[in-house]
């Protein structure tokens, strides 16, 4: 046999303890629960109902007294008119027959519902008097009456839960969270309850101490007195009212002020905001200008810095040497036995010379007194301004004819008159910076013991000679372009 939940119709697994349930247990469980509900519609007499009253005994007493002198209550009615007025009212479904244990255990119950349980008891009492001694059989028991009862356990706990459920108001069995949801429902009724009762006791408080009120016997002046003090508390609570109310609308003028001003200084705010991030993007162009523009200034100033250690005579004048030959710009000047040197190459060293020497010359401010300077590479040459005005040729050839003779002769004048040139030169430079150190002396025309004549001279002196000159040249030209005197 399966049982079922009675509200979520859900099947149940029965625990021991109910499987199991003695006599004694169930006796012990059927005498604690409240009564049926037919001792609920019973009317209660009119003395269960005045003790039920919270009135004090004296009122209880004279309660008593006055319907005893009326005969027409009920409480003055006969015993038998009472006692039919009890049976009339007893409702026919209110008639209950107490069995014993023994009985019931003897009895094999058929299994049914609660509700039709209850239907056939009642149905039983109205039609019969008499107590029965136990429930008609079912009809399945009629059809079968040789059928096996059931299990002794079975109807204990079927009886069990019959009895439960004509005891309360709620159908059993119930699962666990069933069970769960009517405690809790329970209790909140019974939290309301007490919460009502907590009421009534203290509308009882009250209403004793408003009869103690009246039965000390307060006088009309007592009362006048009360009232004209409640009239003036009163007055005195209106005016409060009427103040707070004025202060209550100076307030909200103020408040609406207030906001005024404040939603002023919200748009002043916001404006100082967008003018503020104005100005922040002004200044963030200006920030990336400048910046920009240092950048520029540097890359210039390092421009600048690196042309200004720059010198570009020494670009253009490159003066080296090459074994026994001074050189410029690579060109050998000087001739030595074994080693030919073409005349275009020393023509073109000497015309380099000759532009060194003018360009010193021009960048110091300094004109040379009886000669005049004519650079044109490898056919320059010097012209003499005072006197007879000659010009001399600073290249020399290779060719053999008389006519060399004499052009050998020019060129010979010719260098001696730069050699003179160089002369003046290097005294005005020692004129100016006398720490300037020159290491080979010019005399006429031998510079270092040299002679720069070309005829009647060897070729290893005559080179010798051109290579101070170049020294000289360069010694003049790391003067000229040093800071202080460029």
């Amino acid at each position: 046999m399966n049982f079922v939940c009675q509200q979520c119709k859900q099947p149940l697994q029965l625990d021991a303890s109910l499987v199991d349930l003695s006599p004694s247990a169930y006796d012990m469980v059927a005498a604690s629960l409240p009564p049926g509900p037919a001792t609920y519609g019973r009317q209660a007499s009119e003395s269960e109902k005045l003790a039920q009253l919270p009135s004090p005994a004296t009122v209880k007493a004279a309660w008593q007294q006055s319907t005893q002198n009326h005969p027409g209550s009920p409480s003055s009615s006969s015993p038998r008119a009472q006692r039919k007025s009890q049976r009339a009212s007893v409702l026919p479904n209110e008639s209950f027959v107490l069995l014993q244990d023994s009985i019931i255990r003897n009895i094999p119950s058929p299994l049914p519902t609660p509700s039709h349980s209850k239907k056939q008891s009642f149905s039983k009492a109205r039609n019969s008097n008499l107590p029965a001694a136990a429930p008609a059989p079912s009809q399945e028991e009629a059809a079968h009456p040789n059928s096996a009862p059931l299990s002794h356990h079975l109807r204990s706990t079927l009886r069990l839960f019959n009895l439960l459920s004509s005891r309360t108001e709620i159908d059993h069995p119930l699962c666990a969270e069933c069970t769960h949801i009517l405690l809790e429902e329970l209790n909140s009724r019974l939290e309301e309850t007490k919460k009502q009762r907590d009421g009534y006791i203290a509308f009882e408080k009250e209403v004793k101490k408003e009869k103690e009120r009246e039965g000390e016997g307060i006088s009309k002046e007592e009362v006048e007195l009360k009232i004209q003090k409640l009239k003036e508390e009163e007055h005195l609570a209106v005016e409060k009212l009427q103040a707070a109310e004025r202060e209550r609308e100076q307030l909200d003028v103020e408040l609406k002020a207030l906001e005024r001003e404040e939603k002023a200084l919200e748009e002043e705010e916001a404006e100082f905001w967008r003018i503020h991030n104005v100005q922040l993007l002004k200044s963030a162009e200006q920030a990336s200008q400048l910046a920009a523009l240092k950048a520029a200034y540097a890359a210039d100033s390092a421009t600048l810095e690196k042309l200004e250690r720059t010198n570009v005579y020494n670009d253009a004048f490159c003066i080296g040497h090459d074994g026994v030959f001074g050189t410029i710009n690579g060109l050998r000047l000087g001739r030595v036995p074994g080693v030919p040197v073409e005349w275009a190459e020393i023509n073109a060293a000497w015309g380099q010379t000759l532009l060194l020497l003018y360009t010193i010359a021009r960048k110091v401010e300094y004109t040379f007194e009886n000669y005049r300077l004519v650079p044109m590479g490898s056919f320059s040459r010097i012209e003499r301004t005072t006197g007879d005005k000659a010009i001399y040729e600073l290249y020399g050839s290779g060719d053999l004819h008389l006519g060399r003779i004499l052009h050998n002769r020019r060129f010979d004048f010719g260098m001696v008159a730069f050699l003179d040139c160089l002369k003046q030169l290097v005294d005005y430079v020692k004129s100016q910076d006398p720490q300037v150190d020159f290491p080979h002396q010019i005399a006429k025309d031998k510079i270092g013991e040299a002679s720069v004549k070309l005829q009647f001279n060897q070729e290893e002196v005559w080179t010798r000679a051109l290579r101070h000159v170049l020294l000289a040249l360069k010694i003049l030209l790391k003067w000229t372009t040093n800071g202080s005197n460029g």
